[in-house]
């Protein structure tokens, strides 16, 4: 009986040094791969690790022809640049994925979760994945207001653990967020934001000051309509939309555990980062009733993980506004 359990022990002891093993053959392995996958939301098509990749040109990030871009679109284009808040979360990331045994636990929980539960939960659970769209500078920047601005309500839709939702809430008298996932959820009450059903943020009997929907376009099933929905919830004449955008578009709908194509396809022309953005400005946002007031070429930043110190992807983020306060059908 005792050596049945001794070997039995020897046996998963074993299994876990061979698993070790294979993540840190993994981990040299994927160093300069590029990951991509519909499989979770956090990971991204560009993966850029800081380590060894000292000669990496962030600049590359924020880079724009604007003559490229159409007519309407070239004027209202910002150029931004890899500021301190920026730097700062890329060395938190850095520090956080050189934990190498907390890594190590990540990586085992996500490997036995991953067939049950969405990546995104997942990740709210190990409290991993952290996003940033943009520093407290850039947004301001963006919105055209100063640090001492404030408006009544904010409203951050798939907000996710909340991280980019700081940046913005010291603007606002309340500050309100939608998530599906509910580990992520939990963070969003902890944070003493006010969360609201997917479907109940638009039925409230109040409208908002400012919208942010940050990289949920491509990740949602119907995108007219939420864009419609957004248009209605806004205040009149002053509202705000500030959305984000993956370029190149791929739209991919997590559903538990797996990913699908969404059931309505928004087709974005364009081979270029500024031929996309055109499309979107002059195609999507235009037929929809809104006008663009700035756009800017920001990275959609993502904590890393034993493979990469952080993930990178080509982001377009836009301040839009309703042209006009029509009742128009969506579809």
């Amino acid at each position: 009986m005792l050596r049945c359990l001794q070997l039995r022990t020897l046996i998963f002891v074993a299994w876990v040094l061979g698993y070790v093993a294979f993540l840190l053959s993994i981990r040299r392995m994927w160093t300069w791969s590029y990951v991509r996958s519909p499989v979770a939301r956090l990971l991204f098509t560009s993966g850029l690790s800081e380590r060894g990749a000292a000669s990496i040109d962030t600049q590359e990030w924020y880079r724009c022809c604007p003559d490229l871009l159409g007519e309407s679109v070239q004027p209202k284009f910002i150029q931004s640049h890899l500021d301190s808040g920026t730097k700062a979360f890329l060395k938190q990331s850095v520090e956080k994925s050189g934990c190498l045994f907390t890594q190590l636990y990540h990586s085992f929980l996500s490997t036995v979760l991953s067939p049950l539960v969405s990546r995104t939960s997942i990740n709210g659970f190990l409290g991993r994945g952290s996003m940033f769209v943009f520093s407290a500078e850039q947004f301001q920047q963006l919105l055209r207001i100063g640090p001492e601005w404030k408006a009544e309500r904010l409203l951050d839709l798939g907000a996710g653990d909340g991280g980019v939702t700081q940046v913005m809430r010291g603007h606002f008298r309340e500050v309100y967020a939608t998530e599906v996932s509910l580990p992520m959820k939990w963070h969003l009450q902890r944070r003493n934001y006010k969360v609201l059903g997917i479907d109940d943020w638009q039925q409230t009997g109040f409208q908002y000051d400012v919208i942010s929907c940050l990289n949920l376009l491509d990740r949602c099933d119907d995108p007219l309509h939420l864009l419609w929905d957004i248009k209605r919830s806004l205040v009149p004449n002053t509202g705000r939309l500030i959305l984000a955008a993956v370029l190149p578009f791929q739209p991919y709908v997590e559903v538990g555990a797996h990913w699908q194509h969404p059931k309505q396809n928004l087709e974005i022309k364009g081979k270029t980062w500024e031929e996309q953005v055109t499309n979107l400005s002059n195609e999507v946002f235009q037929s929809m009733g809104f006008e663009v007031e700035a756009v800017t070429r920001l990275p959609y930043l993502c904590e890393g993980d034993m493979y990469n110190d952080y993930y990178v992807l080509d982001n377009a983020v836009f301040v839009l506004r309703a042209s006009d306060n029509r009742e128009e059908s969506a579809h």
